[in-house]
């Protein structure tokens, strides 16, 4: 049994949790950016061509200083949200530290999600200003002869809008006063760096607010469970429009300024592949599903890699996986658990003093900062070993806990409490051993985790019922020896109306345009009424049971 409590300090830190961000006067851009030597590289950006570029913690000042200066010129200040649609580059940290300079609300937006996700989370944060690459911008456009979008879009790159009131962050920047050394923000450790909306399942996705002293945690996620050292060469492969590329790809190696890769470009095994040799890359983290594509697509040098460590998040770990990791890159993946409103809380760690033997389907145990428990399903005292029950953690004991509640959402924040406020309650199920294991269950809230990406069945099904032949509609996951999920549709029809491949495309279609792309139904079934309970809750069990059943192959 590892002993988290027991470990000692590590990396000359000179408090266990970091209280320079648990500071009332921190300021976010001092401890991600300002406060590191210049000439340390915080990103190296690499093209899909392996091309890349070192972008300096002294250039992300000065650039982020820049942007700071261009935005407060349009009105952008403390506690103002504002949307993000933007890829990973190098501009990227540049805009995301411009805006905490300014002690404003980073709403992240997933690249991949079509117009209706956008604005809801524009909407749900009151944000008035939106920062898109140039090839995102067309999502923000009004309908024709519609009024403009309640927002003004700031482009990054491109050529120069023609919309009435858009701007290019180019010009701003240029026609912004300098900067000079003026001091940023000093929000303090309960100030609030990001908004950062959840997967839909019951209703509407939830917001939740991320305060600066949540770094703490990251950081220590970095130097307990993936063992980041001095010498590493890091990529974190998620994506930042998500909590773990976003946490961990981003802020967790600014917190610590350390350099990260960032690749531009979406998921190819063979680049994959590539990075991971030509830059001999030390410590890599991913979806398991980027591990399950490595494992279809092998290297065409069959030669193992550089890795001193892999980790994977965001979806439970196959033991298949494991076992090839062992062979094709000269080290196993390590699986970790968490989630949007806390990071990382448990994991198969990689720290020499937490490192212990990973047992086939565990998860590991509670990360130094945290106390996981499994409660019993009728109590709230802890099950005993073996016992499926549910994942919860210790509030009292968890030094690291950051999770403020949804914002605007009081009731909702309840629901993830024990009433004696001593337990949050994940969510999900899981067992212990009897040395302290956890062994991941099942997901009580229903959300789909495809290729490491969760998507919420409410924010799909919406998008069914518009369709004017569908007047029902429900949404699962089904294995997928690839993405780990993907999802199956069942939908209703109105009355008179059938069935036929070309519906089923049309319906696929309508999910990409107007949800996200990745989160198309990969099967639509037909049926004539769809399970529910007596109160008139869907059944979702008896689909999955289904979708089970009807499995290709």
């Amino acid at each position: 049994m590892v002993d988290t409590k027991a470990v000692p300090l590590s990396e000359g830190q000179d408090d266990e949790y970091g209280a320079e961000f648990a500071a009332p006067g921190a300021c976010a851009a001092e401890l991600l950016c300002d406060r590191h030597a210049g000439t340390t590289v915080a990103f190296r950006v690499v093209e899909p061509d392996l091309s890349f570029r070192d972008l300096t913690f002294a250039e992300l000042e000065a650039r982020s200083r820049r942007v700071a200066a261009a935005l407060a010129a349009r009105g952008v200040g403390r506690g103002d949200a504002v949307g993000v649609l933007m890829g990973k580059s190098a501009e990227l940290p540049s805009v995301l530290l411009g805006l905490w300079r300014l002690g404003a609300v980073h709403v992240p937006l997933f690249t991949a999600f079509a117009r209706n996700a956008i604005e809801l989370r524009l909407t749900g944060s009151s944000a008035a200003v939106v920062i898109a690459d140039a090839d995102q911008v067309g999502k923000l456009e009004g309908e024709p002869d519609a009024p403009l979008p309640p927002w003004q879009v700031i482009q990054v790159g491109g050529r120069r809008p023609e919309t009435a009131g858009w701007h290019l962050l180019d010009d701003l920047v240029a026609e912004a006063p300098e900067p000079g050394a003026a001091e940023s923000e000093r929000v303090g450790a309960d100030g609030t760096l990001i908004l950062l909306f959840t997967s839909g399942t019951t209703g509407t996705p939830k917001a939740v607010p991320v305060p600066l002293r949540a770094l703490a945690s990251m950081r220590r996620y970095l130097l307990d469970a993936l063992d980041l050292r001095d010498d590493d060469v890091y990529w974190n492969a998620a994506d930042p429009g998500w909590a773990y590329g976003l946490y961990y790809a981003i802020l967790g190696p600014l917190a610590l300024g350390r350099t990260s890769i960032l690749l531009r470009a979406g998921f190819s095994a063979p680049v994959t592949w590539d990075l991971l040799d030509r830059f001999q890359v030390t410590n890599f983290a991913a979806a398991p599903t980027i591990y399950r594509a490595l494992r279809a697509e092998p290297s065409a040098s069959q030669a193992p890699t550089r890795l001193r460590c892999a980790s994977s998040a965001g979806e439970p770990l196959t033991p298949e996986v494991v076992s090839w990791s062992r062979g094709a890159l000269g080290t196993e993946v390590r699986d970790h658990y968490g989630q949007t409103e806390l990071g990382m809380v448990a994991g198969n760690a990689w720290r020499e003093e937490l490192r212990a033997p990973v047992v086939s389907g565990s998860m590991g145990y509670s990360l130094p900062g945290w106390s996981c428990a499994v409660l019993a399903e009728d109590s709230d005292e802890q099950a005993p070993p073996g016992i499926v029950g549910r994942l919860a953690v210790d509030v009292r004991d968890s030094p690291l806990m950051w999770f403020p509640g949804y914002a605007g959402a009081p009731e909702r924040t309840a629901e993830r409490y024990t009433p004696d406020g001593r337990w949050y309650l994940t969510g999900d199920t899981a067992a212990r051993d009897a040395e302290g294991r956890l062994y991941f269950s099942s997901r009580d809230d229903d959300v789909i985790i495809m290729a490491g990406y969760r998507i919420g069945p409410f924010d799909v099904e919406s998008v069914l019922v518009t369709h004017e032949s569908v007047a029902e509609a429900a949404v699962v996951g089904a294995p997928d020896p690839l993405r780990g999920e993907v999802i199956e549709a069942y939908v209703v029809l109105k009355r008179g109306i059938e069935g036929s491949p070309e519906l089923e495309a049309e319906l696929q279609r309508l999910v990409k345009s107007e949800y996200a792309a990745h989160a198309y139904p990969r099967r639509v079934h037909v049926v004539g009424e769809l399970p529910k309970t007596p109160s008139g809750k869907i059944q979702r069990y008896v689909l999955r049971a289904l979708a089970k059943e009807t499995e290709p192959g």
